[in-house]
C-alpha cells in the first residue's frame, strides 16, 4: 500500500513553497502555515502587486456607474465640466457618501469606507484615478500591498473622520485615500533619508503644495479630508513600517485582508441597501 505523498502549499506569508504540516515556515518562521484560518485569510491572489491598485479603481468606476444608474434622468448633462455626468444627490445619499448628517441623523458609520469610493462628476473620479495610478507604485514597492491596502483604508477613514468632527455635512471621494498614500510617502522620504528619501519627499512636498494650493482656489474641496488623508498615511505608515525597516509580516497581511472584507462588505451593503430604497421600499 502506497503512503500518502506530503501535500505541499505555499506559506501564506512569504508564498515559498513548503510543506502542509510543517510546524513553522522554515523561510520566514510563521507558526503553522498550514492551518485552514491562515489561507483563508492570506489568499494569495490578494496579495500580488500587480493587480490591488488596478482592483482599487476598477471598484471605483463600478460605483461610480452604479451612482450613475442610481437615477440616470437626473444626471448632470450639462457642459460644466465640473458637473457633467454627476449622479444624483439622493443616489449619493444612498450609496454612502458621509459627514455629520448621514453619521449623526442617519447613524451611517460604515459611510467613512464607502465614501472613499463613490465620485460627484467625470473629471472628479478621473483626476483621483490618476492620481492613485501616479502615487499608488511607489507606496506598493516601498510598504508592500498588505500595509498599502492597510494606509489606503484607514488613512481614508481617518481624512473622512476628521472632517466629520469639523462639521463637514455631507463629502465623498476617493482623494481622502490618495491623500494617506501621499502622507505614507513623506514619512518614508522624511524617514529613509539619502539622496533617494530626499528626491521623494521634495517630490511629494510639491504635490501637498499643489493640492492644498487648488483646494483654496476650488470651491467645494474638502481640504479637511485631504488633510485628515495625510495625517493618517502619516500615522498608519509610522505604526506599520515600510519593507527596508520592517519586511512586511502576518500581521501586516492579516490587517490589510481584514481591510478588504469590511471594503467589500460595506460597498455590498451600500449596493444593494441603496437599491432596496430606490426601487423597492
Amino acid at each position: 500500500m502506497k503512503e500518502n505523498p506530503r501535500k505541499s502549499i505555499l506559506c501564506p506569508n512569504c508564498s515559498k513553497l513548503i510543506s502542509a504540516d510543517e510546524p513553522l515556515c522554515p523561510h520566514c518562521g510563521v507558526s503553522k502555515p498550514g492551518s485552514r484560518w491562515k489561507s483563508l485569510l492570506l489568499p494569495q491572489d490578494l496579495f500580488r502587486g500587480d493587480r490591488i491598485i488596478k482592483t482599487i479603481i476598477y471598484a471605483n468606476v463600478g460605483m461610480y456607474l452604479v451612482s450613475l444608474l442610481m437615477n440616470p434622468t437626473r444626471m448632470g448633462l450639462s457642459t460644466n465640466p465640473f458637473t457633467f455626468l454627476s449622479p444624483s444627490s439622493n443616489a449619493l445619499i444612498l450609496l454612502g457618501s458621509t459627514g455629520t448628517i448621514p453619521i449623526d441623523q442617519m447613524h451611517r458609520w460604515w459611510t467613512l469606507i464607502s465614501a472613499n469610493y463613490l465620485h460627484g462628476g467625470i473629471l472628479h473620479i478621473l483626476f483621483n484615478m490618476i492620481a492613485l495610478s501616479q502615487i499608488g507604485p511607489l507606496v506598493l514597492r516601498e510598504y508592500g500591498v498588505g500595509r498599502f491596502i492597510s494606509i489606503y483604508t484607514l488613512g481614508g477613514v481617518i481624512g473622512f473622520l476628521l472632517s466629520y468632527l469639523v462639521g463637514i455635512r455631507f463629502t465623498l471621494g476617493a482623494s481622502a485615500a490618495v491623500c494617506s498614500l501621499i502622507g505614507a510617502s513623506l514619512y518614508y522620504g522624511k524617514s529613509r533619508g539619502g539622496s533617494y528619501g530626499q528626491a521623494v519627499y521634495k517630490q511629494v512636498s510639491g504635490w501637498v503644495l499643489g493640492l492644498f494650493l487648488f483646494g483654496f482656489l476650488v470651491p467645494g474641496i474638502n481640504n479637511w479630508g485631504h488633510g485628515g488623508g495625510i495625517v493618517g498615511g502619516i500615522l498608519v505608515g509610522y505604526l506599520l513600517g515600510y519593507e527596508e525597516r520592517k519586511r512586511e509580516n502576518l500581521i501586516h497581511k492579516s490587517l490589510g485582508s481584514i481591510c478588504v472584507v469590511l471594503t467589500v462588505a460595506v460597498l455590498a451593503w451600500a449596493v444593494s441597501s441603496s437599491f432596496y430604497y430606490r426601487f423597492f421600499d
